[in-house]
């Protein structure tokens, strides 16, 4: 049994929502035939993957049944978390319902909560960014503080709860991010310093597409960053291993 983790799959497996990445150049090419054939090469099915975010292109819960199904297909258990182009996500009450409904059973959400999973202890949440030509695509009105903060808040409710597991286990908390805290000279100082609060040492992030000759692996402040958008790693799940000290 291993943890594995990979971002930013950005399913459309449904013909109407007409996403499919392959548009923005080689390196997506035949992308989620890839996923799948690297995800069955890989995972077993007592392996679970880590999804922060950017799931599917889906705009409701009902037309993210296709790409949700397609994922519960897949061998191991999967724990999903938002990204910026998650708009099917929902509360999780209507999660649970629709699951239930479509016999989906493989899912689970990273959301204002942690998991405990073999040696680790999962937390995490969406985050924000700092991306100049990004932000000036939102709209006018949009309060990057007040994003920020609420951000800030679900990340410390997440590591209160991963916090409790550890006092029991003494397991590591590692925590999983659609968005990089630090990125590009950028660094989102409220979450880090709440990662630092709880002793974090790693973080796994995806979001960033193109850039594929970064490091895998920087460092901030002592917290390990781990890059894990899935065309930089050419659709192939990333095993997270222990760290040796």
């Amino acid at each position: 049994m291993a943890l594995y983790t990979i971002a930013d799959l950005h399913l459309s497996t449904l013909d109407s929502t007409n996403k499919s990445m392959e548009v923005f150049g080689a390196r997506w090419d035949s992308y989620m035939d890839r996923i799948e054939k690297n995800w069955r090469r890989l995972i077993d099915e007592g392996d679970t993957v880590v999804i922060p975010g950017d799931i599917s292109w889906a705009l409701s819960l009902d037309e993210a049944t296709s790409d949700l199904k397609f994922l519960d297909s897949l061998p191991g258990k999967k724990i999903l978390g938002k990204g910026n182009h998650d708009f099917w996500w929902c509360t999780m009450k209507k999660h649970t319902e629709h699951f239930e409904k479509n016999n989906i059973t493989t899912l689970s959400f990273l959301f204002n909560n942690a998991h405990e999973i073999e040696d680790f202890i999962i937390a995490g949440t969406r985050g924000w960014f700092f991306d100049e030509k990004a932000s000036a695509a939102l709209p006018n009105k949009t309060d990057f503080a007040k994003l920020t903060a609420r951000e800030e808040l679900r990340l410390e409710t997440s590591l209160k709860e991963a916090d409790k597991l550890r006092t029991d286990t003494g397991k590591e908390i590692i925590v999983f991010m659609h968005f990089p805290p630090v990125w590009n000279g950028e660094v989102c100082e409220g979450l880090i310093e709440i990662l630092k609060k709880y002793r974090i040492r790693r973080v796994y992030f995806g979001h960033i597409h193109g850039n594929y000759t970064a490091s895998p692996v920087t460092h901030f402040d002592g917290i390990e960053l781990n890059m894990i958008s899935a065309d930089y790693l050419a659709f192939t799940p990333k095993i997270v291993s222990k760290i040796v000290i």
